[in-house]
């Protein structure tokens, strides 16, 4: 049976560094903000970051909380009739119980974790999105408040911290799939 990740974690913790690496280790990546960006194309609006905040809240309004979850469920059904799967962008308590109630046991989360000031330093400096002090800590509040998602944090799986060297994550994140194995 193929496996089922979700990473989970703020933002500058280093989620898609995970998540590529899976991909590059031949798993199906399914990025949740993939669904946000798919909306705005259908309705033929720019993608910037007010476009998607606006797209994101308006498909809360039709679907609840869970909104991403319940759009991309076909779509994570068919990627692991095929091979493993990872979840990149899973955010909110709501998403994670849908998945929970398709999925069951067979979803695990593993949380990417990274000191506060680390996390601000890389998202000002990375390429896509990046955000100064001040938009990053407002995001950050904005993610905790209106999305829940300190819940899938709180209850990952396992944890994966991410404050020391790229050998030293890649090797955690070895022995985190080594004990999905067991």
């Amino acid at each position: 049976m193929n496996k089922l990740i979700a990473v989970v974690g703020m933002a500058g913790s280093g989620k898609s560094i995970a998540t590529d690496y899976l991909e590059k280790k031949g798993w199906n990546k399914i990025y949740f903000g993939g669904a946000i960006l798919d909306k705005l194309k259908e309705e033929n609006k720019e993608v910037t970051p007010e476009n998607e905040k606006m797209m994101r809240e308006k498909i809360r309004k039709e679907y609840g909380m869970a909104a991403v979850a319940i759009i991309l469920l076909p779509k994570i059904k068919e990627s692991l009739k095929k091979k493993d799967t990872v979840l990149d962008g899973l955010y909110s308590w709501d998403e994670l119980v849908v998945l929970q109630k398709e999925f069951k046991d067979r979803l695990k989360l593993i949380c990417v974790v990274t000191d506060k000031e680390t996390r601000y330093d890389r998202v000002s400096t990375r390429v896509v999105r990046p955000f100064n002090r001040e938009e990053i800590i407002k995001r950050d509040i904005s993610e905790i408040e209106n999305l829940a998602k300190g819940g899938p944090i709180a209850y990952a799986d396992y944890f994966l911290f991410n404050n020391g060297t790229l050998d030293d994550y890649y090797k955690r994140l070895e022995e985190i799939l080594k004990t999905m194995e067991e």
